[in-house]
């Protein structure tokens, strides 16, 4: 799971917001004003029905600030990114 949900930077973060874009999602802000100091992506590659699909998560970065719910807070009511 992508650390990005508990982490302070998640609405102002432009390597969340690729993120959001690989995912299809709808961003958190349009215009992202913070650029994380080297974070590391994992992206899983699955078959599915005949389809190639990606899967991106962020599993570490050194400018990760722990904030716990922040990614829900910002999205009450709506289910936690995968």
């Amino acid at each position: 799971m992508c650390i990005c949900i508990n982490c302070h930077y998640v609405d102002a973060c432009t390597t969340y917001h690729a993120v959001e874009d690989q995912h299809q999602q709808p961003h958190l802000t349009p215009l992202p004003t913070f650029e994380p100091v080297e974070p590391t992506i994992n992206v899983n590659i699955r078959h599915q029905d005949g389809e190639i699909g990606m899967e991106w998560d962020v599993v570490g970065c050194q400018s990760f600030r722990q904030e716990l719910g922040k990614w829900a807070r910002l999205r009450p009511g709506q289910q936690l990114p995968t």
